[in-house]
């Protein structure tokens, strides 16, 4: 590996502010006695006191107020007061005049305010007689007692999901979680259907019908609704027969389902392909996670999934299991699981092979593990303590950290662990990158190891295929050292991979003159040549193929019928004046026969060819369908 070279430093970034970016911004909430217009209706809004938290009730919910109705002249002419009982209704839905549907959702929880509302929002020309003039602007003092929520969940009327009771937090259930709830199922007529005090299963099994899934991912823990469920959520144009204690549904049936999330456990997919799934059975504390080299101390038992115990450590007074991350310590189901977990959490993972023990069988503390095994362990983090990240470290820290990173990066390439290889080095480079307070001698060592690191994670690149980071990490080398040979010649191998075979000969030109001994480099030169032959066989055979096509189209323009011989007569010139300009005046035959012997341009013409494929095989369409289809 390399012991010195260069990453250049990222560019400053403008995040540029307005000329009046300190203007005071106008605060659109009224406060208490100051009058506002809502809207553009000359509707007008005073708060007399103000509500509860932020939210305000939506189209659909039923809101509850009280009110006092008078006339500008302060004549009164209803109150829900003197009924003795507040006023229910639904908003939005055009139960009430349009000045309180505009108003009313504006409040808050608790909130009372003095709307003022013109005719065309209050009741027009007509008035309401005999206690309410034509024309007549309206004064309204409300007090928004509370509401209940009332959601279309999929949007076409199929579930309606009125709040009875508000829930905790902002969270929501997830497909891969498992909730528990408690639930009644009732028909329209209020027939009792099925009643449970306490069931578990995962959002994306569902259960008993589609409406439960649907309904619990959009609730909060410890929330109640009620579900209106339309028969395609419920149980269909079949209905349900009796099972236990479940009733009969009728088929097409309605159904009223009374629903409480009780709480739920929630489940991570780890690398995003269920191979890694980890449950939480305790919240941790906290927000902060293990980062890679963290030392970590967990508590575990590993599981097959016949209940046998392979793993026990840190229980039974004994000390707690601690490993680094990202060190090879455990399997890779755990190093990834784990960077997941909040100190004192608890949580049940479950490994697939591919990151557990593999295909072959492994002995391990308490049991074997057959090859193929899924695994399950219980982890508890006890606690862990993070590596230090660049912004944590002095400036007298860093260019020994990045140091010791570089060299296990070293040790992981040697080891054939590329990824891990790779996370090193670009550590390294971010412990030194943006340090503007070292000395002349620093920067130059901070300079020398930036280098270095980046062509050893080029290399880690050209390994596992990343190709396009391999010639990034290189051109930032070369953007300060134009010269720098193993650069040119890393690159140069991203290039022939990437079919830039132009910018590849290039390079490894470039490096010949610089080094012409090398031998790397003459190996590389030759896996460019077989590249470059490669191209030109295949361009050999799609000219040869397109050859043959027009020979067949010729055929039949000799043997059919004349009007027929027309249209192919014109498909045959059509297709040769897409060809023959991109051969540069050569015939297809002699084009054929001589693409073994073109140069390196080749693969650039083939890029460019793709151009021209698209119209060639438009025309080779319109051949066949205004040809050989015509009768």
């Amino acid at each position: 590996m390399d012991d010195d070279l260069e990453f250049p430093a990222a560019g400053n970034y403008d995040i540029g502010m307005d000329d009046d970016s300190d203007l005071p911004v106008e605060d659109p909430v009224p406060k208490v006695g100051e009058e506002k217009e809502i809207g553009e209706n000359g509707l007008k809004k005073k708060v007399l006191k103000e509500g509860e938290g932020w939210e305000t009730p939506n189209s659909g919910d039923e809101v509850e107020v009280h009110y006092v109705g008078t006339l500008l002249n302060g004549e009164q002419f209803d109150s829900s007061i003197d009924h003795g009982m507040p006023f229910n209704f639904k908003l939005g839905q055009g139960h009430v005049i349009k000045g309180w549907d505009e108003g009313i959702k504006t409040m808050k929880k608790g909130e009372k305010a003095l709307f003022v509302i013109p005719p065309e929002l209050a009741y027009g020309e007509s008035g309401s007689p005999p206690t309410i003039p034509p024309n007549s602007t309206l004064q309204f003092e409300v007090e928004l007692l509370s509401w209940i929520s009332v959601k279309d969940i999929t949007k076409d009327g199929g579930i309606l999901k009125k709040v009875l009771k508000q829930g905790e937090g902002w969270q929501n259930p997830r497909d891969l979680d498992e909730v528990f709830v408690k639930y009644e199922v009732q028909l329209e007529d209020g027939t009792l259907v099925s009643s449970k005090d306490g069931v578990e299963f995962t959002v994306k099994d569902g259960h008993l019908c589609p409406a439960l899934s649907k309904a619990v991912k959009t609730m909060k823990k410890g929330e109640r609704a009620l579900l209106i469920v339309k028969s395609e959520y419920g149980f269909g144009e079949n209905g349900s027969k009796a099972v236990g204690d479940e009733c009969v549904v009728p088929a097409n049936a309605t159904l009223q389902i009374n629903v409480e999330l009780v709480s739920w456990k929630r489940v991570s997919d780890i690398v995003n392909d269920n191979k890694i799934l980890k449950k939480i059975l305790k919240e941790g504390e906290g927000y902060e996670h293990p980062n890679d080299g963290a030392t970590v101390q967990v508590k575990l038992i590993g599981k097959l999934l016949d209940g046998t115990v392979f793993a026990r450590q840190g229980h039974d007074e004994e000390s707690p299991f601690e490993f680094k991350v990202d060190e090879d310590e455990v399997i890779e189901g755990i190093d990834r699981a784990v960077k997941t977990m909040n100190k004192e959490e608890v949580a049940l993972l479950t490994i697939q092979p591919e990151f557990a023990f593999g295909p072959s069988e492994s002995r391990q503390e308490l049991a074997v593990v057959p090859g193929n095994s899924v695994v399950y362990y219980d982890v508890e983090m006890v606690s862990f303590v993070n590596e230090k990240e660049s912004w944590e470290l002095s400036k007298e820290e860093k260019i020994p950290a990045a140091g010791k990173k570089k060299e296990e990066g070293n040790r992981w390439f040697r080891a054939g662990k590329y990824k891990r290889a790779s996370k090193r080095y670009e550590k390294a480079v971010a412990f030194i990158d943006y340090e503007s307070s070292f000395s002349d001698e620093e920067k130059e060592q901070a300079k020398a190891l930036k280098v270095t690191c980046n062509l050893n994670n080029a290399a880690c690149k050209l390994k596992l295929k990343e190709f396009k980071e391999a010639k990034n990490l290189c051109n930032k080398v070369l953007e300060t050292d134009v010269d720098n040979v193993k650069a040119l010649y890393r690159r140069a191998q991203a290039n022939i991979f990437l079919v830039e075979l132009e910018l590849a000969e290039l390079d490894v030109k470039k490096v010949l003159e610089l080094n012409p001994d090398n031998r790397d480099v003459k190996s590389v030169y030759k896996l460019w040549k077989e590249k470059v032959r490669e191209y030109n066989r295949k361009d050999a055979r799609f000219y040869s193929n397109i050859f043959a096509k027009m020979k067949t189209l010729e055929q039949v323009e000799a043997t059919d019928t004349p009007t027929r011989r027309g249209g192919v007569r014109m498909a045959v010139e059509r297709l040769k004046g897409v060809l023959l300009p991109f051969l540069s005046g050569k015939d297809l035959q002699t084009a054929a026969s001589e693409s073994n012997d073109r140069a390196v341009h080749s693969a650039n013409r083939a890029r460019a060819f793709k151009v021209w494929l698209i119209s060639l095989l438009t025309i080779l369409v319109a051949v066949y369908w205004s040809v050989f289809k015509k009768k």
